[in-house]
C-alpha cells in the first residue's frame, strides 16, 4: 500500500522523540513514535490539514468534522475549530522538516477534496534518513552517507572499453618505474666496491666507474623514452573516456521528458555536463595512474630498503601509522568543510548564469548595482569559505610534511651512527638517503587524497544521479505509429506536475481531423499544459489521449513529434543562418523548401534584404531581429515538414496589431485543412476558429463557436468585455 511519511523529531510536549506521521493509500492518518503508535483516523473526520512555522519548530493542525478514536494531545486553542472542534496538533518537528510537512498537508487536503490519494513519485527528502544532516537542493542523496566504494567502482567502469591500452600504458610505466629505481642500486654499488676500500682493493678504475656512469645514463634515457611514449597513448585514452562521459550525459538529458527541467536548473544541468565530468574524468586519469605508481614506487624501494638494512627501513616507516590515524580523524572535518565550500560554489555560479541569460531584465529595470551587490555577496560567502578552508589545508599539509620528515632526522641520525661504528657501509647510508623519496613521496600524496577524494566523488554522485534520472515519458517497445490525420481526443485527462496539484481536472475534448481549436482561459487555467500534453512533453496522471483512436503512449514520441509542428510564444533561434534555424524543423531540408516555408510564414522578403540573404547570421535568440520576424522564422520552421497537426502557443501575444495582422495571414494559409490547436491571447485573433475550448478551474467550462460563446454571456463573454475595455481604455490614454 502507497503511503506518505513525515519523520518528526519532537512529541506534543517538546521532548525528543523518533516518530513518523504516515498518510496511507486507504486514507488513514496514523501516527508512530518509537514503535507505539500514538493515533490512527480517516482523513476523511479532517476538514483541513495546516502547517505552521513557530519559534524554533513548526507544527501540523488539523480541523476535524468530529474527533478522531483516539485522540492526539495538545490542543492548539481552546476555541475556532470547525463545527466547535478546536484545531489538533497532529505533530511537532524541528524547521529542517518544514517542507516536507507542507508537502504532507497538499496531499491530505487532495485527498480530502478529490476522494483520491495521490502521492509523489518519490518524497523529496529536505535531511539524511541516515545522519540528519540537511540534503543539498542540486543532489537527492546524502553527500556524506553514500557508499564511496560503489561510486568509484562503477566510474571505474567508464574505462573498461580502454582496458587493454590503459594496461599497455600502466605496463610501459612500471618498467619506467623500474628503470628509475636503478640509479641508487647502482651508486651504492659505485661507492661500496669501487670508490671506497673494499675486499683489498684500494679504488676502482676508470673504466668501472665509466662503467656504472653508463649503465645510469642508459636507464634515465630508457625511462624517459618509456614515460613518454607511455603518457602519449594514455592521454588519448583518458582524452576519449572524457568524450564518453559528457556525450552519455547530454544523450540522457535529450532523451528526458520536461520534468528534468523543471526540477533542475539551466546552469546546474551544464555544470554537471562539462565541470563535473571533468573533475570525474581528472579523478579516473589520476586513480588510474598516480595510485598504481605511487604504490609500486613504495613497494619496490621499501622491499629494496628492507633487504638493505632492515633496521633501518623500520625507521623510515615509523611516520606512516601516524598520518593515516591524523587523516582519518580529520576526514569527516574535511568533507563537511568541502561540502560547504561545494554548495558556496554552486550558489555564485547560479547567480552568474541567471545574470548573464537575463542580463536584458536586469538592465532594463536598472537593477545592475542590486546584481553586483548579490553576486559580491555569495562571492564573498565563497572566498570566506575557500579562505577557511585553505587556511585549514594550510596548517594541516606542513605538519603532516613535518611527521614525515621525522623519518628523515632517524635515517640520518642512527644511519650516520651506525656508519661510523661499521654496522652499515657508506653506499647504504646513500641508497637509504636517494630511496627517501621514494617512500615519504607516495606519503606526501596520500595527504591530499581526503581533499581530492571528497571533490571528485561529489562529481561522480552529479553525474550519476543525471544518468540515472529516469524518463517519465517511457517509449514503448512495439510503437503504433499511425498516421497524425484523424481526430485528437481527451478522455478523463487528469494532470499536475505534482498529482496532488491538479492544473487540468478531467479534461474530455474531441478535436475532429482538419479542426481548428481555440484554447482560451485566465492565466493559469491549465491552456499549455492541455497542448503539452498533446506533444507529450508530459504524461496524463489519469486518462488518455489519443490519435486516430491510438493511446498517444503507444506511439513512438519520434513519430509524434516528427508530424507535429510547433509555435511558440517565445520562439527561440539558435545561433545560425537563416537557413539552419528554418530547416531545424526538417531533417535533410533543401534551400527550395526552405525558400517556400519562408514565403508562406512571409519571412521570405526580410530574409532576402539581410546582406548574405539565406546564409545571413543571426546569432543565439536572435536578438538583432524584432519579434515579428522572429516569430516568422519560427512559423516557417513549424511549417517546413508539412505537419499533419499544427499547435500554436500564444503566436502572436507580444505582437503589435501591424506584425500581428501579417502573421495571422500567414497562418490563415498554413492552418487551413490542418488539424490545428491554437492559444491566443488577444481573443480576436481566435473568431474564425472553428471551435473555441474555454477552460476554467481545470476544466472544459464552456465550448462553441466566437459567435455562441458570446450569446451564453459566459465565461468567455466576460473574457471578451474585459478586453475591449482594456483596448478602450488603452486608446483613451494614447489619445
Amino acid at each position: 500500500m502507497k503511503q506518505f511519511t513525515l519523520e518528526y523529531d519532537l512529541s506534543l510536549d517538546m521532548n525528543p522523540v523518533s516518530g513518523v506521521l504516515i498518510f496511507s493509500e486507504d486514507g488513514t492518518i496514523r501516527a508512530e513514535e518509537n514503535g507505539e503508535v500514538k493515533f490512527s483516523f480517516p482523513a476523511k473526520d479532517i476538514t483541513e490539514a495546516k502547517v505552521q512555522a513557530g519559534v524554533g519548530c513548526g507544527l501540523i493542525f488539523a480541523s476535524y468534522n468530529h474527533p478522531p478514536k483516539k485522540r492526539g494531545e495538545g490542543d492548539a486553542s481552546p476555541s475556532g475549530g470547525v463545527g466547535g472542534c478546536a484545531p489538533k496538533v497532529l505533530s511537532r518537528f524541528s524547521m529542517s522538516g518544514l517542507k516536507q510537512a507542507g508537502e504532507f498537508c497538499k496531499i491530505v487536503n487532495f485527498y480530502i477534496n478529490e476522494g483520491v490519494a495521490a502521492f509523489p513519485d518519490e518524497a523529496e527528502k529536505a535531511v539524511c534518513e541516515k545522519c540528519g544532516r540537511p540534503m543539498i537542493d542540486e543532489i537527492s542523496v546524502c553527500i556524506f552517507c553514500y557508499s564511496k566504494f560503489s561510486v568509484i567502482k562503477r566510474a571505474l567502469g567508464f574505462l573498461r572499453p580502454y582496458a587493454k591500452t590503459i594496461v599497455a600504458s600502466r605496463v610501459l610505466d612500471m618498467f619506467s618505474l623500474i628503470a628509475f629505481l636503478a640509479p641508487p642500486i647502482i651508486l651504492q654499488q659505485l661507492i661500496d666496491r669501487h670508490l671506497q676500500p673494499y675486499g683489498g682493493i684500494p679504488f676502482g678504475t676508470w673504466g668501472q666507474i665509466l662503467v656504472f656512469a653508463g649503465v645510469m645514463l642508459f636507464s634515465r634515457v630508457f625511462c624517459e623514452a618509456i614515460t613518454i611514449f607511455a603518457a602519449r597513448l594514455y592521454n588519448r585514452t583518458t582524452i576519449s573516456v572524457f568524450a564518453d562521459m559528457r556525450a552519455a550525459a547530454y544523450e540522457k538529458l535529450q532523451s528526458h521528458s520536461m520534468t528534468l527541467f523543471a526540477k533542475r536548473t539551466p546552469g546546474d544541468l551544464i555544470r554537471r555536463i562539462m565541470d563535473d565530468t571533468d573533475v570525474v574524468g581528472e579523478f579516473l586519469n589520476d586513480l588510474s595512474r598516480w595510485v598504481l605508481e605511487m604504490l609500486t614506487i613504495f613497494t619496490i624501494a621499501a622491499v629494496i630498503l628492507f633487504f638493505a638494512e632492515w633496521r633501518l627501513a623500520l625507521l623510515i616507516i615509523v611516520p606512516v601509522p601516524i598520518v593515516a590515524f591524523v587523516l582519518w580523524a580529520f576526514q569527516k572535518i574535511l568533507y563537511a568543510r568541502f561540502e560547504r565550500q561545494w554548495r558556496r560554489s554552486s550558489r555564485v555560479s547560479s547567480i552568474l548564469h541567471d545574470i548573464i541569460r537575463g542580463i536584458r531584465t536586469v538592465k532594463s529595470f536598472g537593477n545592475e548595482k542590486r546584481e553586483i551587490e548579490k553576486y559580491a555577496k555569495a562571492n564573498r560567502d565563497l572566498a570566506t569559505i575557500r579562505t577557511d578552508n585553505e587556511v585549514l589545508w594550510g596548517t594541516m599539509f606542513p605538519s603532516m610534511g613535518f611527521l614525515i620528515g621525522i623519518g628523515e632526522f632517524l635515517i640520518l641520525f642512527v644511519g650516520g651512527w651506525m656508519v661510523i661504528n661499521g654496522h652499515i657501509t657508506i653506499g647504504v647510508m646513500v641508497l637509504f638517503n636517494m630511496y627517501l623519496w621514494a617512500i615519504y613521496e607516495p606519503l606526501r600524496w596520500l595527504v591530499n587524497v581526503p581533499r581530492w577524494l571528497s571533490e571528485a566523488t561529489t562529481s561522480m554522485v552529479k553525474v550519476f544521479e543525471l544518468l540515472d534520472d529516469e524518463s517519465e515519458i517511457k517509449e514503448t517497445k512495439n510503437p503504433k505509429n499511425v498516421p497524425i490525420t484523424g481526430k485528437v481526443a481527451y478522455e478523463n485527462v487528469h494532470f499536475g506536475y505534482k498529482s496532488y496539484e491538479p492544473v487540468l481536472k478531467g479534461i474530455n475534448l474531441e478535436i475532429q481531423s482538419g479542426e481548428m481549436i481555440g484554447i482560451v482561459g485566465k492565466s493559469g487555467v491549465g491552456k499549455s499544459t492541455l497542448i503539452n500534453l498533446a506533444m507529450r512533453l508530459y504524461d496524463p496522471n489519469n486518462g488518455r489521449i489519443a490519435i486516430n483512436e491510438t493511446n498517444i503512449r503507444d506511439m513512438s514520441p519520434d513519430h509524434l513529434h516528427e508530424n507535429t509542428g510547433v509555435v511558440f510564444q517565445d520562439s527561440f533561434l539558435f545561433a545560425g543562418t537563416f537557413f539552419e534555424n528554418i530547416a531545424y524543423g526538417k531533417h535533410g531540408a533543401t534551400l527550395e523548401e526552405v525558400i517556400a516555408a519562408a514565403q508562406t510564414a512571409n519571412a521570405h522578403d526580410f530574409i532576402t534584404q539581410s546582406p548574405d540573404g539565406y546564409s545571413t547570421l543571426i546569432g543565439e535568440g536572435g536578438q538583432s531581429l524584432s519579434g515579428g520576424e522572429r516569430q516568422r522564422l519560427s512559423i516557417a520552421r513549424a511549417i517546413i515538414k508539412n505537419p499533419d497537426l499544427l499547435i500554436m502557443d500564444e503566436a502572436t501575444s507580444s505582437l503589435d496589431v501591424e506584425t500581428e495582422a501579417t502573421i495571422q495571414e500567414s497562418l490563415s494559409r498554413i492552418t487551413e485543412g490542418r488539424t490545428t490547436i491554437a492559444i491566443a491571447h488577444r481573443l480576436s485573433t481566435l473568431r474564425n476558429a472553428d471551435r473555441l475550448v474555454v477552460l476554467d478551474e481545470g476544466g472544459v467550462a464552456e465550448a462553441g463557436t466566437h459567435a455562441e460563446l458570446l450569446k451564453k454571456k459566459g465565461i468567455y463573454f466576460d473574457l471578451v468585455m474585459a478586453q475591449r475595455k482594456s483596448s478602450r481604455d488603452e486608446e483613451k490614454a494614447t489619445a
